[in-house]
C-alpha cells in the first residue's frame, strides 16, 4: 500500500485538534486530555528576541510565534498580533493606560496598566444618556494624547442636529485641535489595519499548519469594564456603596456593547469560542452578596445571550473565586469552560464538573522556579482528579511569560503521554 495515503494532512490534524478542544467543552471524554495555554511573550524568550522587538516588528512577531507552536504543538493557539503587536498603534495613539517596553518598562518586560479614575463619579449620567458622546469626547482625550483635541467639540448630538437635511454642526470639526484629533486618529487607524491584516495572515498560516484559535472573539464582564477602564478599583468600590443604583445601570448599559462586541467577533472569526477575562468578581474584592447583586447578574446574562447565539464563553478567573463556584454554577451544561487560576480547581472539578469544563491551572510558580519533575508531577495530580472523566483542558494558571523552557516542555509532553482516555 502507498504509505503517503495514511499520512495525515494539516487539515486532519486541525480537526482532530477542533473535536478534542469541543469534546472537553462539551463534558465528553475526548482521545486525550487537550492542551493549549495563553503563550504571552513566552516565544521571545524561547527564539531570542526581546519583548519591544516582536511588539514593533510583524515579522519577529511571526518567526517567532510560529516557531513557538509548531516545537510545542497545543491543542490550540492564541493568535498573538491583537495583543502584543501593538507598539506602532500605542504609540500612533499615544496611549496613557498602559507602560509597554521601551515606554515606561524595560525591554524585556511585559505591559503594565496604569489604573486610575478615567471617569468622576458625577460623569455617569453622561455615560448612561449618550456612553457614544462621553467615549469621544471626555474618555478618548484623556487615555490618548493624540486625541485631546476631541475635548473641544460640542455634544455630538448638537453636532448631527439637520436642518434641511444638512448636518448644522460640521463647522466644529475645523478647530486645529480638532483637526490634530482627526489626524491623530486617522493615524491610528491605519497602524490598527495593520495589526488586523498581520492577524488574519496569522490565522490562515496556523490553519494551513493544522492549528485552530483558541477564540474567535474578546469580551468581558461588564463590572470588569466599567472597573477597569473607567472608575477604577477604588472609585468603584466607593461607588458600590455611595451610587449603587448607578453602577447596576451602568453595567446593564454595558452588557448591551459587551455581547455586541463578542458576537460581531465571532461571525468576523466564524470561531464561536469568546475569551472573557474575569477581574474583580474575585474572593477579597467583594463580599458573596455583592457579587450576586453587582457582579455575576450581568456576566450571567452575557453568557447566556453569548450561548443562545451559539457561542461559547471562556471566562479565565484571574484570581482565587473558590467561595463563588456553587453561584457560578448556574449556567447551561456543557456550553462554557471556565478557566482557573488561583481558584482550588479540586474544589472546582468537585462542584462544576458535571456541568462545565474546567481549564488550569499549572501554577506558574513552578513553572517559574520548579523542575521539569515538579511539574510533571502537578500535571498528574491534575489529570488523575480533574481530568477524570473528561471535561478538562491542561493549561498553565495565566500567562507563561516567567516560565522556563524546560518546564513548559514538560508540561506539554507529559500531558500529551499520559493524558489519553
Amino acid at each position: 500500500m502507498d504509505r503517503r495515503l495514511t499520512v495525515k494532512v494539516p487539515d486532519a490534524h486541525y480537526a482532530e485538534r477542533e473535536k478534542r478542544t469541543n469534546d472537553a467543552i462539551a463534558l465528553k471524554k475526548p482521545d486525550r486530555v487537550p492542551i493549549m495555554v495563553l503563550f504571552g511573550f513566552f516565544p521571545c524568550k524561547y527564539t531570542g528576541m526581546t519583548i519591544e522587538e516582536v511588539m514593533y516588528d510583524p515579522d519577529k512577531m511571526l518567526s517567532s510565534q510560529l516557531k513557538t507552536l509548531m516545537d510545542f504543538a497545543p491543542d490550540m493557539d492564541m493568535n498573538p498580533y491583537g495583543t502584543r503587536f501593538l507598539g506602532p498603534l500605542l504609540d500612533a495613539l499615544d496611549f496613557r493606560q498602559l507602560k509597554w517596553p521601551g515606554h515606561g518598562v524595560e525591554s524585556n518586560l511585559s505591559y503594565q496598566f496604569v489604573e486610575g479614575e478615567y471617569m468622576s463619579a458625577d460623569e455617569y449620567d453622561h455615560f448612561l444618556v449618550d456612553p457614544t458622546d462621553f467615549m469621544f469626547r471626555r474618555y478618548w482625550p484623556r487615555i490618548c494624547g493624540s486625541l485631546k483635541g476631541f475635548e473641544k467639540l460640542p455634544p455630538l448630538h448638537n453636532i448631527i442636529s439637520y436642518y434641511m437635511g444638512l448636518s448644522t454642526g460640521l463647522s466644529a470639526f475645523v478647530s486645529p485641535e480638532v483637526v490634530e484629533a482627526l489626524d491623530g486618529l486617522k493615524k491610528a487607524a491605519e497602524k490598527s489595519l495593520q495589526v488586523a491584516t498581520y492577524g488574519r495572515a496569522y490565522n490562515q498560516k496556523a490553519k494551513d499548519a493544522g492549528f485552530p484559535m483558541q477564540f474567535g472573539g474578546l469580551s468581558q464582564a461588564p463590572f470588569d469594564t466599567l472597573g477597569d477602564f473607567f472608575r477604577g478599583t477604588k472609585g468603584l468600590m466607593l461607588d458600590m456603596y455611595r451610587r449603587p443604583d448607578k453602577v447596576i445601570a451602568a453595567c446593564e448599559k454595558i452588557l448591551i456593547f459587551m455581547i455586541e462586541m463578542a458576537v460581531n467577533a465571532a461571525k468576523a472569526s466564524g470561531n464561536p469560542r469568546i475569551f472573557i477575562p474575569i477581574h474583580k468578581g474575585l474572593d477579597g474584592f467583594m463580599s458573596e452578596e455583592q457579587f450576586k447583586k453587582f457582579f455575576w447578574p450581568t456576566l450571567k446574562e452575557l453568557m447566556v445571550r453569548l450561548i443562545n447565539e451559539g457561542l461559547t464563553p471562556c471566562p479565565l478567573w484571574e484570581g482565587d473565586c473558590t467561595s463563588r463556584l456553587k453561584i457560578i454554577k448556574d449556567i447551561p451544561e456543557g456550553k462554557t469552560c471556565y478557566a482557573f487560576e488561583a481558584t482550588d480547581i479540586f474544589k472546582a472539578k468537585e462542584v462544576l464538573g458535571d456541568s462545565i469544563c474546567i481549564r488550569g491551572n499549572v501554577p506558574l510558580s513552578i513553572l517559574a522556579t520548579g523542575t521539569p519533575e515538579d511539574v510533571k508531577n502537578h500535571c498528574k495530580k491534575l489529570i488523575d482528579i480533574v481530568g477524570r472523566n473528561g471535561g478538562y483542558i491542561m493549561d498553565s494558571s495565566t500567562g507563561l511569560d516567567d516560565a522556563k523552557v524546560e518546564n513548559v516542555r514538560a508540561m506539554f509532553d507529559f500531558t500529551k503521554e499520559y493524558g489519553a482516555y
